[in-house]
């Protein structure tokens, strides 16, 4: 039965680089939900500044979207050591792993959706997906399968897997909090991630697919529209690669207007794209944070 009385539970995680980003998913998500739901939308920040959380509290201007911030270290339980993979991608890739853990536990689904994307459509009629007996789901990544040349899993055939296996991309994940707890899903993706790190170039969505293969729902590709690709009617828009904050962006024209759109109603309205050093330097801040990760720790 659709109940459109519950309340929307949406998470992300965010630095204080994607801020603007974070600024325009959640004007999007404001300015197309139609119906009477709440939204409770849970940021896990890593360091943003105080001037930036003001901004964004200050940009939403209804009352049925209600900011959460919680901190990224206090998230992670103290027990788990994160992967210190070889990718450029920040360490708080692995905190969506651990959203069941952190979100009231009496909550029965909860949305993920990376900083990087805009909801072109009432995020409601995604949180009314049923997902049956699976505990994910998901939209099928560019790659297609675990044997793609591009992304994929490289080790697929040491890992038994077959080559026609879905690959999925863990930039949105619907997923039932319980059966993730009751899985001890985060476990067993670090386990997979720290195993196997040289295959994993794309890390936490490396982990999830080697744990959840063929055991994820497949969502209609709109709900996650890549900004490579040219899907003319789409829900949500990803913007994998270049973001349209950096002035070397050159996919989709039409994706990036609409980000721009949505950017101008919030208190980030003018901003202008960063240079091609802008985006190098946060690749390399990242790589250097995992090398010092166990030295930061203490």
């Amino acid at each position: 039965m659709k109940n459109f009385t519950d309340t929307i539970t949406i998470v992300t995680v965010c630095d204080n680089h994607f801020v603007v980003h974070l600024a325009a998913l959640i004007k999007s998500i404001e300015v197309n939900h139609t119906t009477d739901q709440l939204i409770d939308f849970y940021i896990v920040e890593d360091k943003v500044d105080l001037e930036n959380k003001c901004r964004l509290d200050r940009s939403v201007t209804g009352s049925k979207l209600k900011l959460i911030w919680l901190n990224m270290q206090a998230v992670i339980p103290r027990n788990i050591a994160l992967p210190l993979d070889n990718s450029s991608f920040p360490l708080n890739v692995y905190t969506r792993l651990f959203i069941p853990y952190f979100i009231p536990a009496s909550l029965e689904k909860v949305l993920y959706l990376d900083v990087d994307m805009i909801a072109v459509a009432d995020i409601s009629r995604l949180w009314l997906t049923d997902l049956s007996d699976k505990m994910v789901a998901g939209v099928v990544d560019r790659s297609e399968t675990v044997s793609s040349d591009w992304g994929g899993i490289a080790n697929y055939k040491e890992l038994g897997m077959d080559p026609n296996t879905k690959y999925f991309n863990s930039g949105l994940l619907l997923l039932e909090p319980k059966k993730w707890r009751n899985g001890e899903i985060p476990a067993k993706i670090i386990a997979a991630v720290e195993k196997h790190k040289q295959f994993a170039s794309f890390p936490d969505q490396y982990g999830l697919n080697v744990v959840l293969a063929n055991q994820w729902k497949e969502l209609d590709r709109r709900w996650n529209s890549y900004s490579t690709g040219n899907i003319p009617d789409p829900f949500i828009i990803h913007f994998t690669g270049r973001k349209p904050i950096f002035k070397s962006y050159n996919y989709n024209a039409h994706y990036k207007n609409e980000f721009f759109k949505y950017l101008s109603q919030t208190e980030w309205k003018g901003f202008k794209p960063l240079t091609e050093i802008n985006r190098l330097q946060k690749k390399l801040y990242n790589k250097l944070v995992k090398k010092l990760f166990p030295f930061l720790k203490k």
